[in-house]
């Protein structure tokens, strides 16, 4: 006799398949943890990155000053490695092209001032301009900033730092020169709105003067970059951990239930 097949009753649940669904599960959380090791990877990189060049730039800020680049170097040169530079340039200001940009500046307190920075063309010699940040005024200042500058000599040797052109974010107010109102040191936009030529692709942040003077206050440049890069690194690698938590119990569970079936 042929032996017959055993049936399931009907209704019966069926064994489940060894392994089944576990694969797929296992495959998708070997994936998103490799991208979430990859993350805390980068984040890694960028800490270095960013201790590195901390470093660089406190070295710069501390270093005596050299001369800025000189107008033949400017087609070439790459204002963001120089950035922060000690520099100094003489030449006379061109108070008549100056330019106010909307700023803050801490108070004594802590509180924040709302002023201007003021803007002005330092004419070298050779007749380049570059643009020179005196420092800040308040806003209330802004009427009398004329008699100030009618004060001060126009001939200069200015040492400061090296910055570049302002990056306009996005939440910031769209500058209107024809009313003066500025809100982004621009310099390709400032020299094109003052009509000024052969202007350096860079601005100099002007020191503090070694003794009080009316007018802007210079050396308020923020040397201060936020570095949370290990604060990523470790939510990455935490977010890493906990899948491979979840992912472990899941499969105890699951292996557990196959069991007592």
């Amino acid at each position: 006799m042929t032996p017959s097949t055993p049936q399931h009753p009907r209704g019966a649940p069926q064994a489940a398949r060894p392994g089944g669904g576990l694969i797929l599960l296992t495959v998708c959380t070997l994936t998103a943890l490799a991208v979430l090791l990859a993350l805390g990877k980068w984040q890694l990189d960028r800490l270095a990155w960013k201790e590195d060049l901390i470093s660089k730039i406190n070295a710069r800020v501390d270093a005596p000053p050299t001369p800025a680049p000189a107008e033949s170097a400017w087609p070439r040169l790459d204002v963001h490695a120089e950035e922060y530079r000690h520099v100094t340039a003489s030449g006379r200001y061109d108070f008549a092209h100056q330019t106010l940009v909307h700023a803050n500046a801490p108070r004594e307190n802590g509180a924040v001032r709302a002023g201007y920075v003021v803007l002005t063309p330092l004419v070298l010699a050779d007749g380049g301009v570059v643009l020179v940040n005196r420092g800040f005024v308040p806003m209330e200042m802004r009427g009398a900033l004329a008699d100030v500058d009618a004060r001060t000599p126009a001939d200069a040797t200015v040492t400061g730092l090296l910055r570049a052109s302002q990056i306009r974010d996005p939440f910031v107010p769209a500058d209107d020169p024809a009313s003066g109102e500025w809100f982004t040191r621009d310099i390709a936009a400032i020299a094109a709105a003052q009509g000024l030529r052969r202007v350096a692709p860079f601005i100099i942040d002007a020191d503090a003067p070694a003794r009080y003077t009316e007018g802007p206050r210079g050396g308020l440049t923020v040397i201060s970059f936020p570095n949370r890069h290990l604060e990523y690194a470790l939510t990455w690698f935490g977010l890493a951990a906990t899948l491979l938590g979840v992912y472990g119990v899941f499969v105890w569970r699951r292996l557990r239930e196959r069991r007592r079936a």
